[in-house]
């Protein structure tokens, strides 16, 4: 599975809350670290527990054993043969996003993390259960309107039409998941407008 998107929002903070020299940054270190060791109990430790359930529901949904699922730590950067580019950390209360180079696809990947238990995870989890609050726009989706803005283009985020409301909602969402993962989550997401 991989997963790559951007988030939306104004940027926060860098200083990582209630841990000592921890942050996004190296929790997305560890992550890497232990995707190329292979080893699934180390790739678990750095998935928030909403992150670990998802990873649960889309094993037992695809019928895939869960070392599969886990296999790449749910982002393609990790694909990598040294550590990616890492840049652009911004935090917000206990929630951040740190941008990390994708260079199977040649573009930026926005992970989100949430400080749980006093240390920065990867939060798929919270990001695909609508609970996962933008710490502000990446770099690279800046760099993206302002080229659009200077071209003429639409500029990404900004709303248009009437009664139009715009949401805390990735943006650039590239996300690769088993098939019936995708109708789980699709009926869960017609659940909630209901």
């Amino acid at each position: 599975m991989a997963f790559g998107f951007a988030c939306g929002g104004e940027g926060g903070s860098t200083a990582a809350p209630g841990s000592s020299g921890d942050s996004p940054t190296e929790a997305y270190k560890r992550l890497y670290a232990a995707v190329k060791k292979k080893d699934t109990e180390a790739i678990k430790a750095q998935m928030t527990a909403k992150s670990q359930d998802f990873a649960k529901m889309a094993s037992e949904k695809n019928n895939k054993p869960i070392e599969e699922v886990f296999a790449n730590g749910f982002t393609a950067t990790t694909f990598a043969e040294k550590l990616p580019e890492i840049r652009d950390q911004r935090l917000s209360e206990n929630m951040g996003s740190v941008e990390v180079y994708n260079s199977k696809d040649s573009r930026w990947e926005d992970l989100p993390f949430i400080n749980e238990n006093g240390g920065w995870k990867l939060a798929v989890g919270e990001l695909f259960a609508g609970s996962f609050k933008s710490p502000g726009k990446g770099r690279d989706a800046l760099e993206k309107e302002a080229a659009n803005a200077i071209s003429g283009g639409p500029v990404a985020g900004i709303p248009t039409g009437p009664n139009t409301t715009v949401t805390n909602v990735p943006m650039n969402a590239n996300v690769i998941i088993p098939k019936a993962a995708t109708n789980a989550s699709n009926a869960a997401a017609d659940a909630k407008k209901k």
